[in-house]
């Protein structure tokens, strides 16, 4: 009668696929589900420090990365063939995976939080490097958006192309300076010019306005 009007507490449980269940009695037979999210992180966290190394060592990102753009419309474009982000997915399936099995999850359960953890850090690293390139390429002039523009000389320009000058112009949002030269009068000190044509790399043909 002591345990009259006592209720059992409620187990809280989590229905697993059975296809997942006998997945993972199936594994244990050929692999450790604890080993394999080691050597996942082992081999994550190995490709991390070696980047790390070489870039101290003077090799930039791009000297030891893969990277393969795939476009999803718009300005959005991720770069899901990195290196790096599939080293971040090893080393967070790892650790994930090997700190559910320590805590006493069950495997599918463990495999499951370990797969969307490093598949999270995987998108991460992919649009963080998207992002970085996006800012690299908007740092970087390109010459030949000068073309069109208006510039002024700052070493005097000789006429008929018998010699180079050169002239600054802004660009980008920065003053950029090149070598320029003219088919028609000269060009003197300050006097501002058009900007006709690249005709090679860092070279202009300017003229002057009233031309």
């Amino acid at each position: 009668m002591g345990h009259w009007g006592r209720s059992k507490p409620a187990v809280l449980s989590i229905a697993q696929p059975s296809w997942l269940t006998t997945l993972f009695d199936f594994l244990p037979e050929y692999w450790s589900l604890t080993t394999l999210y080691v050597a996942c992180a082992a081999v994550g966290g190995a490709i991390v420090l070696l980047q790390l190394a070489l870039s101290l060592f003077g090799f930039g990102a791009d000297d030891v990365d893969v990277e393969a753009e795939v476009d999803l419309g718009g300005d959005s474009d991720l770069q899901f063939l990195s290196i790096r982000a599939i080293a971040g997915f090893l080393t967070m399936f790892g650790l994930v995976g090997w700190a559910g099995t320590v805590t006493g999850w069950s495997p599918p359960i463990s495999a499951l939080v370990a797969f969307g953890a490093g598949l999270t850090t995987f998108l991460a690293v992919a649009w963080l490097l998207s992002l970085q390139r996006k800012l690299d390429s908007s740092g970087t002039l390109d010459p030949k958006r000068a073309e069109g523009s208006t510039a002024r000389v700052y070493l005097r320009i000789p006429a008929a192309n018998v010699g180079r000058g050169k002239i600054t112009v802004e660009l980008q949002g920065r003053t950029a300076e090149f070598e320029a030269f003219t088919t028609g009068s000269e060009l003197a000190t300050g006097t501002q010019v058009r900007v006709v044509r690249m005709t090679s790399p860092g070279v202009f043909q300017v003229s002057a306005l009233d031309d």
